[in-house]
Formats: C-alpha cells, sequence, structure tokens
C-alpha cells in the first residue's frame, strides 16, 4: 500500500539513520485480539516506548505484559523505493484487510485501518462520546487545559 507523502516525511525525520535516497523504517505494532488497527511507530517514537517500558520494574507484571504487546507483537519493516509499504498476510488479515486502507495521523505514529472497521467502530465512538456533551461544546477547549488555562 502507498504511504501519503506527508506520512513518509514524518517516518524519515523520526529514523536516526534515515538519509536522503534510502529507505526510513517503522515499527509496526499489531498488537492484541481486541486492536482492529495497526499502529506504525517512528523509529524514534518506539524507542521512547521500549525505554519506558525498560524503566518498569525488572519483573513485574506490566512490564512482562508490555513487553509482550510491543514487542512480541510487532513487525519491524521500512517504506520500499516507490513509498509504499508491504503488509505480510498476517498483518491484512489481523485487521481483515482486502483492499484500500485508511490511515490516520497521530503526532510520530499513524493507524492502519481498514475503512469499514474504522466507520463502525471509532466514529459509532465519538459520536457517542460527543452526544454526552452539550450542542454548544468545542473539543479544542482541551488544548487550552493543557496550557493551563
Amino acid at each position: 500500500m502507498s504511504i501519503p507523502a506527508s506520512f513518509r516525511r514524518v517516518l524519515e525525520s523520526g529514523d536516526p539513520n534515515w538519509q536522503s535516497g534510502s529507505n526510513p523504517e517503522l515499527v509496526i505494532v499489531y498488537g492484541d485480539h481486541r486492536r482492529s488497527y495497526l499502529e506504525c511507530y517512528t523509529m524514534q517514537a518506539i524507542d521512547e516506548v521500549d525505554d519506558q517500558i525498560a524503566s518498569l520494574p525488572r519483573g513485574s507484571m506490566e512490564r512482562k505484559m508490555l513487553q509482550r504487546l510491543f514487542h512480541g507483537q510487532s513487525f519491524p519493516t521500512n517504506v520500499d523505493e516507490t513509498g509504499r509499504l508491504v503488509l505480510p498476510a498476517k498483518l491484512r488479515q489481523k485487521i481483515d484487510l482486502d483492499g484500500e486502507a485508511f490511515f490516520i495521523a497521530a503526532g510520530d505514529t499513524f493507524q492502519i485501518w481498514k475503512p469499514e472497521t474504522y466507520e463502525q467502530d471509532e466514529l459509532a465512538k465519538t459520536e457517542e462520546w460527543l452526544d454526552d456533551l452539550p450542542d454548544d461544546f468545542d473539543p479544542l477547549i482541551y488544548l487550552d487545559q493543557q496550557k493551563g488555562e
């Protein structure tokens, strides 16, 4: 599948080994049975996750589970020369992807969804969340709270 150019730029900037003319590396986390999408991490982003996991107490259940979810259920790969990402059959089957994919950017990660699954699951969750809020509510207020306003 073709990776949008803006996503490729993020992958390039998040790969400390990337040089012009080479192919950026990334890690696709496919996760457990509850996850219905693939999450693609830049190399820097997955290194941050790895550092956070490593900071947990050795032998703790949290560390073991996160290692399994991120290290045991991920696929290191790279974007090819044509700007495409080749998904193994296992990953396509995981999200029941047989045609076009839907991409969602999230900073230094992006998600790959089967479009129908996204519409059924995630849009329904968003609408349910919004339905619980006043009609004049603006979600951008959450950004102002981050600034301490």
